[in-house]
């Protein structure tokens, strides 16, 4: 009996070793390999990750973003759509190619995108510099991610019949070249061999001969170089702690006129007022800790909050001057009727909450981490902020519905706003005192000083719809990028004269019969003089 009961021991020890060995084999999931292989230290990690990805099983039941694993049948071709961005053509020949000197009429298929700045690990490990050979590389990863396509468990190279594969662009670029990551030198570096390029107008297309990691390089169209950078991060700098001094001044300002004056455009003032602020201040405390993010000295979840914020305070920015948009077109355009009960009550629900809500969503989809800055050399910089994650699979939609499309939105918005606010002050003028029956200029003092105050008017209104904004259309020249520059990072001392003006306006219809409970004014300074 002690003989059989030993050997039944003996029999479940092995048992589960080898258990805890297949799940150490099998139990690698899709999401995990790649951390795994960089915590390994195989080197070069790209092997292990190729080997290993073939063999992962999923979390759950569902696929991961912007992965495909699945069977394909290797009579046929096959396609698949790995982002909006990336997606690839694999002919038959390279499925029968990949099964080897098998039998099997199905091989599984792989293909997912990975961050580019691991690759850029790669070129660190050996204290080599990141500038990989001239022949090879010369710009920067487009859209930042490395496409990854596994078929089989053998070596697919030299194909008669290429591999396609889809590069989705919405920049303009330069000297593109599709590349893929060669590591037989044990280093790693980026590579053109065996495969061409061409340019469908809206996509890139690369044609290659074998199977690994691809990428497209490109130069951007305008360069910025590091002298350039550096003067732009200091104007950045500096403009924006001058609208967070004169923005907490304005904001005081605002609550003392309110206190005169309970208008609702003052109040409005205020919350844009606030929301700039807190846009300012962020942003200056992200530069502050970028060398302690650099130095590792920042856990991620400080970098997600400090990135949930800046994104807030920007949507918000953005809705309120969305908002005094809206206010100014129930002063020019409605006129009448336009009493709202509540109205302060209900755009402050729509200029804090809309932003809070998409922020919210974000944070809880994990969007916002560590955002890694790239320069015109194809170097990864050694500068990063707390922003949208580079490596979350869906950061280019996000930053273009939140960042681009809607700012868009408001600001052509807000320009229709401002055209009817000059069509307004064009007639008040001509119907006044601006023109003669003729149409010529009156010669009096009075001409001037109130086109002086039009032009005030205008420009004032300008800022506090957030047009500057829209100065971003001229950055794809130089100057352009410093004009935008200055603009946006003083637009708290532009809010400041602004709200000046209004405190030295001498308040209006004082003697009025009528009450401006409902912001029956466009402005205090508009087109009372």
């Amino acid at each position: 009996m002690w003989t059989t009961l030993f050997l039944v021991t003996i029999y479940v020890s092995q048992a589960c070793v080898l258990s805890d060995s297949a799940l150490t084999n099998r139990g690698l999931t899709c999401d995990d390999v790649l951390n795994h292989c960089k915590a390994q230290q195989e080197y070069p990690w790209t092997r292990c990750y190729t080997k290993k990805i073939a063999n992962c099983t999923l979390k759950g039941r569902f696929t991961p973003p912007n992965f495909i694993l699945k069977k394909v049948n290797i009579s046929k071709e096959t396609e698949g759509n790995i982002t909006l961005q990336h997606r690839v053509h694999i002919p038959s020949s390279a499925l029968k190619m990949s099964r080897g000197n098998g039998s099997e009429e199905e091989v599984s298929l792989v293909s997912t995108v990975i961050d580019s700045s691991y690759f850029d690990d790669v070129a660190k490990t050996k204290g080599r510099s990141l500038i990989y050979p001239p022949v090879h590389t010369q710009g920067i990863v487009l859209g930042g991610l490395v496409l990854v396509v596994k078929v089989g468990n053998h070596p697919v190279r030299n194909l008669s019949e290429p591999v396609q594969l889809f590069f989705k662009y919405n920049k303009m670029v330069e000297n593109p070249a599709c590349v893929f990551w060669d590591d037989e030198n044990k280093r790693g570096q980026w590579s053109k061999e065996g495969c061409n390029i061409t340019d469908g107008g809206s996509e890139f297309i690369c044609s290659c001969d074998h199977l690994s990691f691809f990428a497209v390089l490109v130069n951007p169209e305008l360069k910025v170089d590091k002298n350039n950078a550096v003067n732009l991060s200091y104007i950045s700098y500096a403009g924006s702690a001058l609208s967070v001094v004169f923005t907490f001044i304005s904001l005081i300002i605002y609550i003392c006129l309110h206190r005169q004056r309970p208008e609702n455009a003052i109040c409005l003032h205020m919350h844009l007022t606030g929301a700039l602020l807190c846009l300012h201040l962020i942003f200056l405390l992200g530069s502050f800790l970028e060398g302690l993010l650099h130095s590792s000295y920042m856990d991620d979840w400080r970098c997600s909050v400090l990135g949930f914020f800046l994104h807030w305070s920007l949507l918000a920015t953005f809705t309120w001057s969305a908002l005094e948009g809206f206010h100014l077109y129930l002063l020019l355009v409605r006129v009448f009727n336009i009493y709202v009960r509540r109205y302060l009550l209900k755009l402050s629900l729509v200029g804090w909450g809309l932003p809070t809500l998409v922020a919210v969503v974000c944070a809880i989809s994990g969007v916002y981490g560590k955002y890694t800055l790239t320069d015109s050399s194809g170097q990864t910089s050694v500068a990063h902020m707390c922003w949208m994650s580079s490596q979350f699979p869906h950061m280019l939609l996000v930053s273009y519905i939140t960042t681009v499309a809607f700012p868009c939105l408001v600001i052509l918005y807000n320009s229709c706003i401002l055209g009817v606010v000059v069509f307004k002050l064009w007639g008040v003028r001509r119907s006044r005192r601006g023109f003669e029956k003729d149409g010529s200029w009156n010669k009096n003092r009075g001409k001037w000083t109130g086109l002086w105050k039009d032009c005030a008017t205008v420009v004032g209104l300008s800022c506090v719809l957030g047009l500057p904004w829209g100065l971003a259309s001229t950055t794809y020249i130089l100057p352009g990028i410093y004009v935008f520059t200055i603009f946006n990072s003083l637009q708290g001392v532009f809010v400041f004269l602004w709200s000046v003006a209004l405190m030295c306006k001498p308040r209006s219809d004082d003697n009025s019969s009528t009450r401006d409970h409902s912001s029956q004014k466009m402005m205090t300074t508009s087109f009372n003089n």
